[in-house]
């Protein structure tokens, strides 16, 4: 113990004495800890966001995406490849049929973005095509006038309910109930706003304007599909037989024989945010293999510099083992110098990476999303291994270098 803490104390006053190379040392460990303590709790942050906005909208929700998928995995969709597989008509069949008997409301979607204007003011805005159910499904409510109903949904209405920043934006003090908007061509009568929402899935909910889904269709899209449907039942643990009652209903429309795959994709909210859940985990593993870039390079400079330090202090090495210092000392003397300088710059990476998460959760909660502060023990504690491992891993060579020289040609170097 005494030869240790003598160690640790020649250690402190050699890195006193080469401040500024210390510094520039401990700076490169530090980057690479602080990159993986960001790394783990901006990913763990962005995991409590698909939680909490999964969640909110209910726990008795079922999505249909048109293309097929394995069961563990997500649909083509998610990836950005359009499928055609759903229509308008699915939605309605599966809402009126007596083979789902729990299904409580079905709400059908397609989204664009697009210009939309009112004398004179323009804006670019989320457009979504939908139908009456929308409220139902997510939970909305009008704060003034009504949404759509289900005549204008099937008749091609020009009407429009806009979101709470939608109508700030375009329409500022004046109240838009009953005036006439332009998307594209083509005019439409206002008939309602929303109450704020706030950010669902990524997306500013108050930034949309709703129309019925035929209507976005047929004048503005050009499409005969839907996005994506959602399915309300009437109690989540009716799920797993409502998602067979629908799957049924869907492989029956689309014509699709026994032993053929289905050509759409049927998710509960549980297997959405596992599915989401790990996708969100992949991308934490692979930013973090980057993150051990910097780690790299920070052990590489540990390397670099003890390398330098040992040339330096050649004479040094040489007068203790003329003393009687073992090689066991010697390599022991500069493993512990070069884990102080890891786990120094690990304690620094470790402080500056909370901070850095703090104030990105706190933008994200500023900017109304529903983001937590994740910084959990068992990262700290592998950021601190990860250090002193880095250091003793990057200081081991060095430490060999110095306990392997010959104590009388040590003496003679100049």
């Amino acid at each position: 113990m005494k030869f240790f803490i003598n160690t640790l104390q020649l250690a402190m006053r050699v890195l006193s004495a080469r401040k500024g190379r210390a510094m520039l040392t401990i700076l490169g460990m530090m980057i690479g800890i602080a990159s993986y303590i960001i790394i783990m709790s901006v990913g763990a942050g962005a995991q409590s966001l698909i939680v909490n906005q999964i969640t909110s909208v209910g726990s008795n929700l079922i999505a249909v995406l048109p293309g097929a998928s394995d069961e563990a995995g997500p649909p083509a969709q998610v990836f950005g490849i359009t499928v055609t597989t759903l229509t308008y008509e699915d939605g309605v069949a599966i809402q009126h049929s007596p083979a789902a008997p729990y299904v409580v409301a079905v709400a059908s979607y397609v989204k664009s973005v697009e210009e939309v204007s009112w004398e004179g003011n323009t804006i670019d805005t989320s457009l979504t095509g939908t139908t009456s159910d929308y409220p139902i499904v997510e939970g909305a409510y009008i704060a003034g006038g009504r949404f759509i109903s289900s005549d204008e949904e099937k008749n091609l209405a020009r009407v429009a309910v806009l979101g709470k920043t939608a109508a700030d934006n375009l329409f500022g003090e004046t109240d838009p109930l009953n005036r006439y908007i332009r998307i594209k061509r083509e005019r439409f009568q206002v008939i309602g706003v929303m109450q704020p929402q706030g950010v669902t899935g990524f997306q500013n909910q108050d930034d949309q304007i709703f129309i019925p889904l035929r209507t976005a269709q047929r004048l503005l899209l050009g499409i005969n599909h839907v996005s994506f449907m959602r399915i309300k039942a009437t109690d989540a643990s009716l799920l797993p037989l409502s998602v067979e009652q629908i799957r049924l209903i869907l492989r029956d429309r689309h014509d699709i024989r026994a032993g053929e795959p289905d050509d759409f994709s049927i998710r509960n909210q549980l297997q959405a945010l596992d599915i989401l859940t790990s996708v969100t985990n992949a991308i934490r593993n692979f930013l973090a293999a980057i993150g051990g870039i910097a780690l790299l390079v920070g052990g590489i400079g540990i390397m670099n510099i003890m390398l330098v330090s040992v040339m330096e202090r050649v004479h040094e090495i040489g007068l203790r083992k003329a003393v009687g210092a073992r090689r066991i000392h010697i390599l022991l003397q500069f493993l512990i110098e070069t884990s102080l300088i890891a786990l120094m710059g690990g304690v620094v990476g470790i402080i500056a990476g909370s901070f850095v998460s703090v104030l990105f959760a706190f933008i994200a909660n500023y900017l109304g999303y529903d983001w937590d502060f994740v910084l959990s023990l068992r990262s700290l504690t592998i950021a601190v291994i990860i250090s002193l491992a880095t250091g003793l891993f990057f200081g081991f060579y060095p430490a060999w270098r110095a306990s392997k020289m010959n104590p009388i040609e040590a003496l003679r170097y100049a």
